[in-house]
């Protein structure tokens, strides 16, 4: 199952130092997901980050970078959305629910499908599927190798979707919450607890 990270929406000091260290400790995927951010900011951020893993990164967003940088591809954040007028080259898109997940699937390198597990950042109990609708969804074929859980996921959860036959999981807040931008600088236990979520994963 592949490992991605979502990063916060704001930017932060360390934020490249993380980013890095995480893409050298196995993170398969990077996404860039800052809404109404200038692309500046973005470029910095990029620039900062070694070039070897450019190929590992996907925005969500300020979508020439993909091409100026050498990233993976773009993300669309909805099923619907068409692609940037000539946009030739990988991407992924956002399902929010299971019957969206046939179509979108077709010529998209992976599939997000959102709220699989609750958002933790709001202590919400559960996502928007009971675990007999994705298990069914995966009998279907619906969920496979290319598509990726998202929201709500954890260390506690993670091995139940992988067996649920997720091709990824999508970590954000799990991950976040192990840091604090405002008063910290070492991020070791965020580094510690990204290793033992790769174990569950792998």
């Amino acid at each position: 199952m592949k490992l991605v990270l979502m990063t916060k929406p704001t930017f932060f000091v360390e934020e490249d130092k993380i980013l890095s260290n995480l893409l050298e400790e196995g993170m398969d995927y990077l996404h860039i997901n800052k809404p109404e951010s200038s692309p500046m900011f973005t470029e910095r951020l990029l620039s900062l980050i070694p070039e070897e893993y450019h190929n590992k990164i996907v925005v969500h967003g300020h979508y020439y970078l993909k091409d100026e940088y050498g990233l993976r591809g773009i993300h669309i954040d909805d099923p619907l959305t068409p692609l940037p007028q000539g946009y030739k080259g990988k991407f992924s898109r956002t399902c929010t629910v299971i019957e969206q997940l046939k179509e979108a699937k077709k010529k998209s390198e992976y599939v997000f499908l959102k709220s699989v597990a609750g958002e933790n950042a709001d202590n919400e109990p559960g996502g928007d599927f009971t675990i007999g609708q994705l298990a069914d969804a995966r009998k279907q074929g619906l969920i496979d190798k290319h598509v990726y859980a998202l929201g709500g996921l954890n260390i506690d959860n993670l091995k139940e979707i992988k067996q649920l036959g997720f091709g990824g999981a999508v970590i954000c807040e799990d991950i976040w919450a192990r840091f604090d931008i405002h008063k910290q600088q070492d991020y070791k236990d965020l580094l510690n607890h990204f290793v033992k979520i790769k174990k569950i994963v792998d």
